[in-house]
């Protein structure tokens, strides 16, 4: 049927039984209608939810998602940020139903959820205090907006900062940032580690590296693949071969159905059928299988979706270790969650078609349907579904804590997988002077089962520039070197740029293992961001260097950086950064003495701006010219620095009500004065005739006369300014 067809049929339809609001030229879009039989059907007869509970789990499916955020960043501005919120803008709330609910299963009191719902706090004016609070702590990457069940996979990964990490389907970056973040829980400490981030759309890539840059890492890569076809990542050899990098932790936070999301994303109430699950179980598996592959003995591995079904669930994880045959298991994770409501996995399911017929084993599906209900889909037999231990995985259900829907699985290698070969196999790269030998892993010819062979997928995007990393003669480093008091230990050869010919705007910083792996991989794999700025050109006159210190890379240059930094007060600090004109920064002279001695001992260029009270540890890049200091700081940080510091911003506050309101106000007083002067317009062209009897006489008005003046209003003043506010 064609798609006019389709529209018709549907249009013929009772409205009322629509599952989704049907758009109307005039009224705009009906109410959603938050009904599916087919999901009830199918999720009764799984028996995920106690009988006594089902009620309660359809109502809370059915109301909106509550807002929830957690404090992320550095973890010493993170308690501070914390105090704030808890002290000024949690006691703002005006509702008692609104107060927030710490998360206690997660560590350090640092996740939070609301009764409210994001578009509560965007729409009440009662909350607009709250609402810029997390926007412009959410630009500045100290709060991540994202949801409670979301939080969950990395805590039970148990990231530490030695250990190699891959996401192996990261967009769009919160549960990498998590990631991220846990790898540098030493603070002032390079951790020696890294995390790896994919995804397999081009375009998402370039979302989760903006969502990345929240939190700079120099040990972090994010590349463009197809996760179940993930390529091998060389690492060097001390004896100049290369070797295949087996990773520590791995994330596979699977593509799925999405019907635990059913609070935010409306449209599954629409399209959701009991297919959806049974038709990406291959997908699903393919991903986990390589993901278990590049994983190495002793490693652990989460499996999560934020799908209710069992097929893209139970059913994975079960395929998934009878292939392996012993060499995965599954771990218990509940310890590491305290607190956390959930129900256990299930060891029995039931396989359903499209029209929600049962069947209890692969013998009783139709031929005609074998190629969609295979076997893989169905649960273990009875005598043996306890040595899987099913019951170890997690299943978050909406109404259990006023969640969306999630299941998660952590699984352990404890062996090499069956199909894995014991003995490497050695592959002889060229290079430019001799032919080295590398080794890698090859899977032998009796390979467990796969699924059906599919066309590779082709990877769309931009070319992107090439990774330039610095040799030791690199003509750039000796000035940088020196103007700024660099230490020996800062290897230049951990610096790249992205510009092969002509000026290089900019200069990036990694860690060795980044360094190493993209230098090693840079033909073989999509790479579409690494490494944080460190220096950025500049173009000022007057300074011995022409590279100034970017704001990205301010921390991680103070392990190395010995010259031009000033350490000032917190009064010294809030000054620099209220003053957010560039045409009049503060002048020296008016910072404390301490402060402005230092000052006037250093060159003009950038420096490093350092403020340590309180146990806060403020660190802010500034342009020092001959009588003045500017910060070179984005807006959303400079709020965030000043929030810390305890200064008054109603500068930079916006309430967009006041705003609408004073609008619609000036908008009114405009009409007035419009009014009032149509008025004079037409009193001023009537004419009186003096004499009734000789209408053809006429005499002027009187304009002295006030009886005959127009009520013109002399306090109504509209400014051009405020009409444009």
């Amino acid at each position: 049927m064609g798609r006019m067809g389709r529209k018709n049929k549907r249009e013929k339809k009772d409205g009322a039984a629509l599952s989704w609001g049907t758009k109307n030229k005039n009224e705009g879009y009906d109410v959603v209608v938050k009904e599916n039989s087919a999901f009830e059907t199918y999720y009764k007869a799984q028996k995920i939810v106690p009988d006594d509970q089902w009620e309660s789990f359809m109502y809370h499916l059915k109301e909106p998602l509550p807002a929830s955020f957690r404090i992320s960043g550095h973890r010493n501005q993170g308690k501070a940020i914390l105090k704030i919120m808890e002290g000024e803008y949690f006691k703002a709330l005006t509702e008692e139903q609104a107060k927030p609910e710490c998360l206690t299963w997660y560590p350090e009191n640092l996740a939070w959820q609301l009764s409210l719902t994001r578009k509560d706090i965007r729409k009440s004016e009662a909350n607009v205090k709250l609402h810029n609070f997390l926007v412009s702590e959410t630009e500045a990457g100290n709060i991540s907006r994202q949801e409670t069940v979301s939080m969950i996979p990395p805590l039970v990964l148990d990231v530490q900062p030695h250990h190699k990490v891959l996401d192996m389907c990261a967009a769009p970056g919160s549960k990498t940032s998590q990631l991220v973040e846990m790898l540098h829980c030493d603070e002032g400490k390079a951790p020696e580690g890294l995390v790896i981030a994919n995804d397999s759309n081009n375009k998402r890539c370039y979302l989760l590296t903006h969502q990345l840059k929240r939190l700079p890492s120099p040990n972090l890569i994010i590349t463009n693949h197809d996760a179940s076809l993930m390529p091998n990542f060389h690492i060097p050899t001390p004896g100049g071969g290369k070797d295949v990098l087996k990773f520590d932790r791995i994330l596979c936070d699977v593509p799925c159905s999405g019907d635990g999301t059913l609070r935010k994303n409306l449209d599954v109430w629409m399209k959701w059928n009991s297919a959806n699950g049974s038709s990406l179980h291959g997908l699903q598996y393919r991903i986990a299988r390589r993901g278990a592959e590049m994983l190495s003995v002793g490693g652990k591995m989460v499996y999560s979706t934020c799908s209710l079904n069992p097929m893209e669930n139970e059913a994975v994880i079960h395929r998934l270790l009878v292939e392996a045959k012993g060499s995965l298991e599954l771990e218990e994770v509940s310890d590491k969650l305290p607190g956390l409501k959930y129900v256990p996995g299930l060891s029995h399911w039931v396989v359903m078609s499209r029209v929600l017929t049962a069947y209890a084993t692969p013998e009783e599906v139709p031929e005609a349907m074998k190629h969609i209900l295979r076997g893989s889909l169905f649960p273990p037999k009875p005598e043996d579904a306890d040595k899987f231990h099913l019951e170890r995985c997690l299943r978050i259900l909406p109404h259990q804590q006023n969640t969306g829907g999630f299941f998660v699985s952590a699984l352990k290698k404890v062996a090499p997988l069956p199909w894995e070969a014991q003995e490497r196999k050695p592959i002889v790269a060229a290079t430019n002077s001799t032919a080295v030998v590398s080794t890698e892993v090859e899977s032998t010819k009796d390979n467990a089962p796969r699924s059906p062979a599919r066309k590779r997928q082709k990877i769309r995007g931009f070319k992107e520039d090439p990774y330039l990393f610095f040799d030791e003669d690199e003509e750039l480093w000796p000035p940088i070197k020196e103007f700024y008091g660099l230490s020996d230990t800062m290897d230049p050869k951990l610096l790249l740029t992205r510009c092969k010919e002509g000026k290089k705007k900019n200069i990036y910083y990694t860690s060795p293992m980044v360094r190493d792996l993209t230098r090693t991989n840079e033909d073989r794999l999509t790479i579409i961001n690494t490494g944080i700025k460190m220096f950025a050109r500049s173009e000022n006159k007057g300074t011995d260097c022409g590279y100034r210190i970017a704001q990205e890379g301010a921390l991680a240059m103070m392990e190395f950086m010995k010259k031009r930094r000033v350490v000032i007060t917190r009064d010294d600090m809030t000054m620099l950064l209220l003053n957010d004109d560039m045409n009049t920064p503060p002048e020296i002279h008016s910072f404390s003495s301490g402060a402005a001695k230092q000052l006037h001992e250093i060159d003009t260029g950038s420096t490093l701006m350092e403020c340590y009270e309180d146990g806060l540890h403020i660190v802010v890049v500034a342009w020092k010219g001959k009588t003045s200091v500017r910060a070179y700081v984005a807006k959303c940080d400079r709020i965030h620095y000043l929030r810390l510091c305890g200064a008054d911003l109603s500068k930079f506050e916006v309430n967009k009500f006041a705003e609408k309101e004073r609008s619609a106000q000036n908008d009114l007083e405009e009409k007035e004065e419009n009014q009032g002067q149509e008025d004079v317009s037409i009193d001023e062209g009537h004419k009186v005739p003096a004499d009734m009897d000789n209408v053809e006489k006429e005499i002027p008005v009187d304009i002295d006369s006030a009886e005959n003046q127009a009520p013109v209003n002399m306090d109504v003043v509209v400014k051009e300014d405020a009409v444009a506010e």
